[in-house]
């Protein structure tokens, strides 16, 4: 098994081909979570992106190969001086470029496609590791990225639950029912410490509204009980509460 895994790390046909299978089981493992989730970055853009990146390695170090025998003439009359570690960085900064383009600004103050930014620079990092053959990292990464993209979001959401800092949307009848809105989040010991109109009447159909950045008293810092209270009275149509 040992002399197998040897093998793999020179630089052969064999090698390449695993190298490249690697990369593209890596990929798809990150980005089938994201496909089934229907994010703006899914099972073949990861797995792409994980393919180029270990392309890249792989070419580099075929430069270095032939640069070192067949084409060794030709490197030494014109005085060719080759860093393969190049390739590695302009797959960073390529994908640091495509990661930019899934970052979207959405409604309510929201921002959404950093993970699946992130996620992209890992699957390039992943496809690095995979091309220059180092299988153990590749295999580990696969492992830390996965539970930290799928496994952790159920945890994260529920701790964000139980901080006292929350911020809410409201649509509401019209914009003098603000003042009873505030009123009823005064009386369950909430503080409000920014409050941004978004529509000041109704257009096309969509109420006037509101977002309320809150912090819950100490003895009452269920984010339910303050939507629910807010929800129960006559002048709001609506209301949510806004995760990042």
């Amino acid at each position: 098994m040992l002399e197998m895994i040897e093998y793999l790390r020179e630089f052969n046909l064999a090698s390449v081909i695993v190298r490249m299978l690697l990369a593209a089981l890596a990929g798809f493992s990150v980005g089938y979570g994201r496909s089934r989730k229907q994010r703006n970055a899914g099972m073949r853009t990861y797995t792409l992106v994980s393919i180029g990146a270990a392309l890249t390695i792989l070419i580099s170090m075929y430069e270095y190969e032939m640069l070192s025998t067949h084409w060794a003439w030709v490197s030494n009359d014109v005085d060719i001086k080759f860093d393969g570690t190049r390739f590695a960085a302009q797959v960073i900064s390529g994908i640091g470029f495509l990661s930019a383009g899934t970052i979207l600004s959405v409604s309510h103050q929201q921002i959404s496609g950093l993970t699946s930014a992130i996620g992209l620079f890992a699957a390039g990092g992943m496809g690095i590791a995979a091309g220059a053959g180092f299988y153990e990292c590749v295999l580990a990464a696969v492992l830390f990225i996965v539970v930290s993209m799928e496994g952790m979001q159920t945890l994260e959401v529920s701790f964000k639950r139980r901080l006292r800092n929350i911020t809410v949307f409201v649509e509401f009848d019209s914009i003098e029912d603000i003042g009873t809105i505030s009123d009823v989040i005064q009386q369950l010991g909430a503080q409000i410490f920014e409050l941004e109109i978004e529509r000041t009447e109704a257009v096309d159909g969509q109420y006037p509204s509101a977002i309320l950045s809150l912090k819950l008293a100490k003895g009452q810092s269920s984010h339910s009980a303050m939507l629910s209270s807010v929800a129960e009275l006559p002048c709001v149509y609506a209301v949510r509460e806004l995760i990042s």
